[in-house]
């Protein structure tokens, strides 16, 4: 899996084999729960294979918040980082195939490179642009109506058009799945 990020890093093989041996490889079922609300995020994850989605509940509503695929990482950054009991479930939407490394391991790393200006850099890079989704994410609920945060959807990510169902994209544009029928029904009679 990371030979397509190899090439990336500017790492020598004896560092590069090292690094990537903290890594622990799964294959899991859909609906797996990496992560569980109150608990302290340990491991970061990147998908090899699969969909995973973070969600809340919210008082017994399921609202979805994110969707990451393939070469993407995810775990609940607040957590994660800050030891905090995470707010957030990390489940499997897919059958999924799986890279995670511990929390401790990744400090290892971290505090190794920091002093590699490009490595450093990539890594805020990587956690500024979550941080941007989640900002574009809160001002599109502000701004946009959710017909319209249907279309830059489908614009923006038809990945998650084609492979979420169709519940679990009505959770994370904020209406129900009725809503969403409506929605869809619109758009394809104005075309």
């Amino acid at each position: 899996m990371f030979n397509q990020f190899r090439n990336k890093f500017p790492l020598t093989d004896e560092k590069w084999l090292e690094y990537t041996s903290y890594f622990n490889r799964i294959e899991v079922p859909a609906k797996t729960t990496l992560l569980e609300e109150g608990e302290i995020s340990k491991k970061l994850f990147i998908i090899e294979k699969g969909c995973i989605r973070v969600w809340f509940n919210n008082n017994g509503k399921d609202l979805t918040t994110q969707f990451f695929f393939e070469n993407q990482s995810v775990a609940s950054i607040e957590s994660f980082m800050k030891k905090f009991p995470s707010q957030a479930f990390v489940e499997t939407i897919e059958p999924s195939i799986l890279c995670w490394i511990h929390k401790n391991d990744l400090d290892t790393i971290l505090e190794e490179i920091k002093e590699i200006p490009e490595l450093r850099d990539r890594l805020i890079d990587m956690l500024f642009e979550r941080t941007f989704d989640y900002m574009k994410y809160f001002v599109s609920f502000i701004k946009d109506s959710p017909a319209q945060r249907y279309l830059n959807l489908i614009k923006e990510r038809p990945q998650i058009i084609q492979r979420v169902p169709q519940h679990y994209i009505a959770s994370y544009l904020g209406v129900t799945t009725v809503h969403l029928s409506r929605i869809k029904s619109k758009l394809v009679h104005k075309k």
